[in-house]
Formats: C-alpha cells, sequence, structure tokens
C-alpha cells in the first residue's frame, strides 16, 4: 500500500479522492442523493494521526488518514482493525485511493437518503465526531439538557443512529 504522511491537514486529498470516486464508480449508482456533495468534515490531530468523516452523497465514513510514521498500524487492503476510542471500539477497514494514500475508514451512513440537505448532513458528521470522542463518563458528567426520564445513551447503535 502507498504509506504517505499527511504534515497537514488531508481534507483537500480526501475531497479529491472521493470526487473522482463518484465521476468514475458511482456516477450512475441509484442510491445518490442528489442533495449531497462531497465534504471532509473537521478533520483534527488524534494520537498523532488525522481523524475526520467523509459525507458523500452514497455514505458518511470516518477516516484515519496517517500524520506520521509513529504508531501508525498498516491493515492492508479490505483488512479490518478495531481502534478505541473514547465511545468504545470500532472497526476500520484499510484502503487506498491515489490522491490520499493509505488511510483507514469505518462507515457511518449507507445510503444517504435518510438526509434532505448538506447542512443536515453535516451537523450529523460533526455530532458524530463529538460522541466519537466523549466517554461514557463524560457523557454522564455533561449537563443535562433532555427533559427528567430521558437518559441519554452513548450506546452503539444510538451513535450511529444519530438524527
Amino acid at each position: 500500500m502507498n504509506f504517505r504522511i499527511h504534515d497537514t491537514s488531508p481534507a483537500d486529498a480526501v475531497e479529491e479522492a472521493f470526487f473522482r470516486i463518484q465521476r468514475e464508480q458511482m456516477a450512475d449508482v441509484p442510491i445518490l442523493n442528489p442533495a449531497l456533495v462531497v465534504e471532509a468534515v473537521d478533520f483534527q490531530r488524534w494520537q498523532g494521526h488525522w481523524l475526520g468523516i467523509v459525507v458523500t452523497p452514497w455514505c458518511m465514513s470516518m477516516l484515519l488518514v496517517p500524520g506520521s510514521a509513529e504508531n501508525w498500524i498498516s491493515t492492508g487492503e479490505n483488512k479490518r482493525r478495531f481502534v478505541k476510542f473514547p465511545a468504545g471500539d470500532f472497526a476500520f477497514l484499510g484502503s487506498e485511493e491515489v490522491e490520499l494514500g493509505e488511510y483507514q475508514s469505518c462507515p457511518l451512513f449507507s445510503p444517504m437518503g435518510k438526509f434532505s440537505t448538506q447542512s443536515e448532513a453535516t451537523m450529523t458528521a460533526r455530532a458524530s465526531m463529538i460522541a466519537l470522542l466523549t466517554s461514557p463518563q463524560q457523557a454522564q458528567a455533561a449537563p443535562k439538557a433532555e427533559k427528567q426520564g430521558d437518559e441519554p445513551s452513548l450506546s452503539r447503535r444510538r451513535f450511529l443512529a444519530l438524527r
């Protein structure tokens, strides 16, 4: 696999790669949501690497992109590894694109028909990042905005069903 270290945010490379995928591989696929475009959302440093979400007309996925050679675990194409986050363990698949090099992805939504607007998909991506990086203990300690009796749950099912 093509291992490339990204010293700065890979957001532009992510968008370039997924725009090309849309153009070359997804153009005639009926599950595309015409209300959505490719967007890299909130890429940030996480344990020396880059963590963010890509929104596309066909899926929304978390991406891990190498930010250093140190502690990057290469999986190989379509090989799975589990990554521990404050919210729990999530499965990531190894992938590679010319514009990006090696990266790993964890799907959140597919297809994307439940989103009416790009703004709605982007806000869901941002909420997903916050949930991913929040431990159950932090969530319990946070002030409650819900009505009494509406105890929040950070179960994997709730995390993936944010909306």
